[in-house]
């Protein structure tokens, strides 16, 4: 008996790469619609899109690092960015049965490893700051990046119908980047640096020479 699937198969026949149509400056959505490529919804899918090539650089900083645990989330999250940007580049009334999106299930996901991953960190007493090791910076850039994602779309939904659930995953993945990075840097032994306002140049009291 085979698995039934909750979304569709995605119909896709990729044989042609460019097609000329975009020279003008517009594009289309899945409903056919042709928008400016700076309409406040391309830059909101594309900035997940942008999303979804830094997760997987930090998934494969993860495999190489030997965190093959963070790696299969990291895997995962890609498959739910593209569910996600399938969504976005849709609008309301074109979204069809079994069209890839994201769920209650999918923030859910986030909230238990997020919960589960930072139980074994040590209390922050400052704000951390991007560094100690290449993955832990990595999951910074993922975060920073989601936030601007996130942005976009709040922008988005002041004017169009917006699925709840594409604000609360984006809102709570960029939490998960931040506790995956601790979490990494904990598993690694790696330094994690945290802000001291003292170390800026006016603090030093130090004239140059």
């Amino acid at each position: 008996m085979s698995e039934e699937k909750q979304f569709h198969e995605p119909r896709v026949a990729l044989n042609r790469i460019y097609t000329r149509r975009g020279d003008s400056g517009e594009t289309s959505l899945a409903g056919g619609q042709r928008l400016p490529k700076d309409a406040r919804r391309i830059e909101a899918y594309g900035t997940v899109d942008e999303l979804n090539a830094h997760v997987g650089a930090a998934c494969l900083e993860s495999d190489r690092v030997g965190l093959a645990e963070l790696s299969a989330i990291l895997r995962r999250i890609q498959h739910e960015l593209f569910n996600l940007g399938s969504i976005l580049a849709t609008r309301p009334e074109d979204v069809r049965s079994g069209q890839p999106r994201i769920t209650a299930v999918e923030v859910r996901r986030l909230e238990e490893e997020i919960d589960r991953m930072n139980a074994g960190l040590a209390e922050l007493r400052s704000f951390v700051l991007p560094g100690g090791s290449r993955v832990n910076v990595e999951l910074h850039l993922c975060r920073t990046v989601c936030r601007r994602a996130e942005r976009l779309v709040v922008a988005l939904a002041r004017e169009e119908p917006t699925p709840a659930e594409v604000l609360q995953y984006l809102n709570r993945l960029s939490d998960a980047f931040f506790v995956w990075a601790r979490w990494a840097s904990h598993k690694l032994g790696a330094p994690e640096p945290v802000w001291d306002p003292n170390l800026a140049a006016s603090a030093l009291k130090t004239e140059p020479e």
